[in-house]
């Protein structure tokens, strides 16, 4: 029988997909009108699809049904969906219908639950303190759900937390981190016939309010342990789970988020919360869906510019909960602290407010996990062209009309790469970067940490992808001053343009921008691709499995030597170089190693001029070693130091926040012919190392 042709094939999937979105459409029209309901604690938002319940005393979302069905789980952890922070605490709250369905016939309801904090904690106090607790017997309040386990399942009550064998139940409106001096309101709104429900948050702070800062904060949600048993990140993570009782069973390795399985599916694999990390800004849609029950839950970014960090920031999005019963975990950070994370700190009398979201709890039927994953995927491109939401009203949200969009054409002016284009180009407009203190400023305790794209949680970003001869469009940007940045694939480093005005309702050109990358002087030789990442050494491809580190022993018994012109980094570099662990039989992760040297040999034609310095440029994507030696032909060349741990290495990673450290020394003690360069770390913890986007010699001339 002949094969069909490929326009055939691609002609059908083209018809069954207008069918498809057709059949939505008309759906829709169909479907039933959004109400809501208050019970006096409670909203209850539905729209004959979805039935949400949202606590009016914290905004926790305490029930997400889907035709009945509770997609919530209510074993391990903060039950439910919940923002990190929530305003019941406030001095003074409000609860109102911010959208009326009454009042549109039935297109969209929205709720909100508001905290004002009137110069007070959050949680009611004037000081920072840890979480308030309260023991003995859980009472269920006003709104939760019922407790429903899963067969074969035993965990705590609903809502409440275990901690060293006792039960114990947050306050409602404990704060998880300092103080918080800000007021905070909580917003869902439901559509007719949407598959999912909206979200966001609202954070001011008020010139009459004192310094303070927000801490770790999210949107996350436990689900149904009952129901959703397969997990769907990316092509690499997309795959059934183990479940609570696997979980519970399983044997503590060297961190308490990682356990070694004893059954289940993941039987005899060590199973790590932060192996499901990802890229936010590659990652607009994830979540669980069930292989029984055909249903799935997924988080929709539909815009990045509300999280924090730029591209190329890795955080947390799902996981089993590393509680007892191991829930199902969704998580979307906007303020992470990980793989070096993001700060966000507010002066006193500073007046700033930031909208976070909204994102979408996108919940649909489908007969697989995949064909649901691909449904979340493609939703999320739609909900990405609807953004700015028109619906969003009585906030700090910029609407379309007044915003503007910024276009140029970036031009790589490199004399060591005449022909080079720009891979993955990535451009962004961010609040522009602080200034490090100057090395003469008298010295403190502690120097804060200085603000730029890379740790910013405090602003909005606005990024996008170039193409390979630099040009770019970045839509939807807020009027502003900015500082634009670039990065991109083969290029160490990344350009940077600071006074970009971008004004209400407009487009703004920036023509033609030269980007002329650092270079000290000739290059002599480079290990690895500059990309902000490990991710071209041997195992970066495939770096999301707990305890890399212990294999890098037995992978490099006699450590890496590493000859330029004849090694392949792709199999000669490992993703990380870490102390050495001398222990054949370790599966924990628990021990130490010794320092690990890897060396790295070259020929020169002719030795260096007098008065000429070799530069060796080191750029570290990852870091939690102290230091780096390095020795050039067995003499000391120096040390690199002031490295800042980004916990990268300990989670399985293979970029965290980037770092450049440039070590300078005297061309002579390089020599004609044959020569090595040796970058040792230091004995430690097996987790106390290094990860190389790439290392670069370079020769600058005599002054």
């Amino acid at each position: 029988m002949p094969q069909p042709s490929r326009r055939l094939i691609l002609a059908t999937s083209l018809l069954g997909l207008i069918f498809v979105s057709s059949a939505r459409a008309i759906a829709q029209q169909n479907a039933a009108p959004v109400s809501i309901t208050d019970d006096g604690a409670s909203y209850v938002l539905s729209n004959g699809y979805l039935t949400a319940t949202i606590s009016k005393t914290t905004g926790d979302m305490t029930s997400l049904k889907v035709n009945g069905l509770e997609t919530q789980g209510y074993v391990s952890g903060h039950h439910a969906g919940y923002w990190e922070q929530n305003p019941s605490g406030a001095a003074r709250m409000e609860t109102k219908l911010t959208i009326d369905p009454a009042t549109n016939n039935g297109e969209r309801g929205e709720v909100s639950i508001k905290g004002w904090s009137e110069g007070r904690n959050l949680n009611g106090e004037r000081r920072t303190g840890g979480p308030d607790v309260r023991t003995g017997p859980y009472q269920p309040g006003p709104g939760e759900a019922p407790t429903v386990l899963p067969p074969g399942r035993t965990g705590p009550p609903p809502g409440v937390q275990k901690n060293r064998g006792t039960f114990v139940a947050p306050r409602p409106g404990a704060d998880r981190g300092p103080g918080l001096l800000v007021d905070m309101e909580i917003r869902y709104a439901l559509g007719r016939g949407e598959h999912g429900i909206y979200t966001y948050a609202i954070f001011t702070h008020q010139p009459s309010y004192g310094a303070t800062q927000i801490g770790e904060s999210r949107y996350g949600m436990k689900l149904n342990g009952g129901v959703f048993d397969w997990l769907s990140i990316d092509s690499q993570r997309n795959m059934q789970m183990p479940n609570g009782h696997d979980w519970d069973l399983g044997t503590d390795l060297n961190m308490k988020e990682a356990r070694r399985l004893t059954t289940g599916v993941k039987k005899g694999i060590a199973e790590h919360k932060y192996d499901y990390c990802a890229d936010q800004f590659d990652t607009p849609a994830f979540g669980w869906s069930s292989t029984t029950k055909h249903v799935g839950i997924y988080f929709i970014n539909p815009s990045m510019e509300y999280l924090s960090s730029g591209p190329k920031h890795l955080e947390l999005t799902g996981h089993l909960d590393d509680g007892d019963g191991g829930d199902p975990t969704l998580l979307d950070y906007w303020r992470g602290t990980h793989y070096g994370g993001s700060i966000l700190p507010i002066a006193a009398g500073e007046d700033w407010t930031k909208v976070v979201g909204p994102i979408l709890i996108y919940v649909d039927n489908g007969p697989t996990p995949d064909a649901m994953f691909a449904e979340a995927k493609r939703q999320a491109t739609i909900e990405a062209k609807k953004w700015p939401y028109t619906w969003v009203r009585g906030v700090d949200y910029t609407p379309a009309a007044q915003r503007s969009t910024v276009t140029g054409q970036l031009q790589l002016r490199d004399p060591e790469a005449p022909h080079a284009t720009l891979p993955n180009l990535e451009v962004g407009l961010a609040y522009p970067d602080q200034q490090p203190p100057r090395q003469d400023a008298p010295p403190t305790r502690r120097a804060p940490e200085v603000m730029t794209w890379q740790n910013d949680a405090k602003h909005y970003e606005f990024w996008t992808r170039g193409t390979l001869d630099g040009r770019f469009t970045i839509p939807n940007v807020r009027p502003g001053t900015y500082q634009l940045h670039a990065i991109a694939d083969g290029v160490l480093g990344e350009y940077a343009k600071a006074d970009i005005t971008v004004t209400t309702g407009g487009k703004v050109d920036l023509g033609k921008l030269v980007w002329t990358p650092v270079r000290y002087g000739r290059q002599l030789w480079q290990i690895g691709i500059p990309n902000r990442s490990a991710s071209e050494f041997l195992q970066g491809n495939d770096h999301w499995h707990w305890g890399e580190y212990i294999r890098y022993a037995k992978l490099f018994p006699n450590d890496i030597n590493y000859t330029i012109g004849k090694s392949d980094f792709h199999k000669d570099w490992f993703i990380y170089q870490v102390p050495h662990d001398e222990n054949p039989n370790d599966i924990t992760g628990q021990g130490q190693g010794r320092a690990t040297p890897w060396t790295v040999h070259f020929t020169l034609p002719s030795a260096p001029a007098n008065g000429e310095h070799a530069i060796l440029r080191l750029a570290l994507a990852g870091v939690s070693a102290r230091s780096i030696g390095v020795s050039v032909n067995g003499r000391d060349a120096g040390t690199v130091t002031g490295l800042t741990y980004n916990a990268t290495i300990n989670r399985d990673g293979v970029q965290g926040s980037w770092v450049e450290k440039d070590l300078d020394f005297d061309g002579s003690l390089l020599q004609t012919g044959a020569n090595t360069l040796t970058l040792t770390v230091p004995a430690g913890g097996l987790t106390s190392g290094i990860a190389y986007d790439v290392v670069r010699l370079e020769l600058e001339p005599a002054k």
